[in-house]
């Protein structure tokens, strides 16, 4: 087995300053590190437990199966702070039948986005047995 110190997603926009300022200003996610110069520049967002890097630039956007998944506390608040900035929401927050409250928005390339929140009931909060 391979022994993962670190991962990140790799995202390559079709126009890196367009997405770079929607994480940044839209999403507000955290800068973890920047490098290069120019409009290929790199930036590197904490995603949690993960990251996120949007960097170079592709002619195409990214293959419509690619999809972020982000954890948060409250999906209503998510909801309101996102919409205020102007992020299109696709779908807004509703409990699934599996029990995630679930919203859906997508960055400037149309990755969607699921945002979620895992309500204190949810089976992903409890370890059966102990």
């Amino acid at each position: 087995m391979v022994h993962v110190l670190s991962s990140r997603i790799l995202l390559r926009p079709t126009d890196p300053e367009r997405s770079r300022a929607f994480y940044l200003e839209a999403l507000g996610l955290e800068v973890y590190r920047e490098f290069g110069t120019g409009p290929t520049r790199g930036t590197v967002f904490f995603l949690g437990g993960g990251f996120l890097e949007v960097s170079g630039h592709s002619d195409a956007p990214p293959a419509p199966g690619l999809q972020l998944w982000l954890q948060v506390a409250d999906a209503e608040a998510a909801h309101r702070e996102l919409s205020s900035r102007g992020v299109e929401v696709l779908r807004p927050p509703r409990r699934e039948p599996w029990g995630l409250i679930e919203m859906w928005i997508a960055d400037p390339d149309g990755v969607r986005i699921a945002v979620v929140e895992v309500p204190p009931d949810h089976p992903l909060r409890h370890r059966p047995g102990l």
